[in-house]
């Protein structure tokens, strides 16, 4: 199972997206006219705050109207994103859903206060990232992951591996990557990598495949050895570090993407002038210096290709969370 890694143009969910039709653009000037909020459903600092935070210094910086991010943290993102989807559709809302909202929730929620079929609408991709293999040298002898399953194999009781939460593309991708080998993995779940790592540095946790962004300071600083991203491409700020394939794990393409959505209803010259300055935005080369240096990659899409991205990866992610048994609320 793989998810391909970069079609923009092309990205899915059942959501119906907001066609970007000729006379929308032409009515777009009128939005926004007052403070827009974005929410983003996690708490402060973390790297969804962190790069939505550039988006809407920029945002703001083009339209001309105060651009407030508000944190509304909990239950796997769901209660921020309940917020986006039971919001006026009056375009003073936005969100900032992850492929978590898109495509793991539902399969993993036993019930869920919010559809995103049918309450959200999706404007446009906002950045992907990878996940990283790791392992803390001091503890895990190995250079490289082929030498990481081989010690894997060796252990009695298997191997302890950490992710930010039960569900989160790191847990499912951990679960992926054992199912796939063969290995035996228990799982340890955390708040975030705020936790991870230091429990990992400690030697009590002795793998991760997680979100690159949380990781690279460890990685520079030599104190974590990146073993392999799980990108189909090696990454810019990391070029020694081989991709899955290259390791000798092939078809394990997992990325972590995000999107802008807002409240169903929005009318479509919102949508539609949302859509094109996220685009220029994407397009500023200092843009995307910031988001490379934070371990992430500016992305764009139309609405209609956020769409489909996610209507295409629901299978991989479904079989995810069948395959980790993971559950929740």
């Amino acid at each position: 199972m793989s998810i391909p890694r970069r079609r923009l143009a092309v990205a899915g969910l059942g959501l119906a997206a907001a066609p970007l039709a000729a006379p929308a653009l032409r009515a777009q000037g009128t939005w926004p006219s007052r403070t827009v909020r974005i929410i983003v459903p996690w708490p402060p600092g973390g790297s969804t705050d962190v790069l939505t935070r550039m988006y809407a210094e920029r945002l703001q910086a083009i339209l001309g109207q105060p651009f407030i991010v508000e944190n509304r943290p909990g239950a796997g993102g769901n209660i921020g994103i309940d917020a986006v989807a039971k919001a006026a559709p009056d375009g003073s809302t936005i969100g900032i859903a992850s492929v978590g909202h898109f495509c793991i929730n539902m399969f993993l929620y036993r019930q869920m206060p919010w559809d995103p079929d049918r309450d959200l609408v999706p404007v446009a991709l906002a950045w992907d990232l990878p996940n990283v293999a790791v392992v803390v040298p001091q503890h895990v002898p190995v250079t490289t992951l082929q030498e990481f399953i081989a010690w894997a194999r060796a252990q009695p009781g298997g191997y302890t591996y950490g992710s930010p939460g039960v569900g989160s593309t790191p847990h499912l991708s951990g679960a992926l990557f054992a199912a796939r080998l063969g290995l035996t993995a228990t799982h340890v779940p955390f708040r975030g990598a705020a936790q991870t790592i230091p429990t990992m540095l400690a030697g009590d946790v002795r793998f991760a495949i997680d979100n690159l962004a949380s990781y690279i300071p460890v990685i520079q600083d030599g104190r974590m050895r990146a073993l392999a991203v799980t990108a189909a491409e090696r990454w810019p700020t990391l070029p020694a570090v081989p991709t899955m394939a290259e390791a000798g794990v092939p078809d394990f393409v997992v990325t972590s993407w995000q999107g802008f959505v807002v409240p169903r209803g929005t009318s479509p010259e919102v949508v539609a002038r949302l859509s094109e300055t996220l685009r220029r935005i994407t397009e500023e080369a200092e843009m995307r210096r910031r988001f490379l240096e934070a371990g992430a990659m500016i992305a764009w899409s139309t609405p209609e290709g956020l769409a489909e991205r996610a209507r295409r990866e629901r299978p991989m992610w479904q079989e995810a969370v069948r395959i980790s048994g993971a559950t929740a609320g």
